[in-house]
């Protein structure tokens, strides 16, 4: 079991074993339920993408083509509704 800390501002700081446990990264979301005996139940908000979104975020008009690594990233954007 993790102990966490609450700071003066009623904040807890999730330890990077959580994160990784949790597979969330900075600037991710993470949702948390109450349950009715006091405990939460935390885990990832559920992405936003959606395949509508998805398709066609790779098309570049006119431009080079795209590396593995950039394709790589702009999916992962596009999965995540950052597109």
């Amino acid at each position: 079991m993790t102990t966490l800390t609450i700071t003066a501002k009623g904040q807890i700081t999730l330890k990077q074993e959580l994160l990784r446990h949790l597979n969330v990264a900075p600037g991710q979301k993470i949702e948390a339920d109450k349950l009715p005996d006091g405990r939460l139940v935390v885990r990832t908000a559920s992405r936003t993408g959606s395949i509508d979104k998805f398709i066609g975020s790779l098309e570049q008009k006119g431009g080079s083509r795209l590396s593995i690594a950039q394709i790589k990233k702009i999916s992962a954007e596009g999965w995540a509704g950052k597109r």
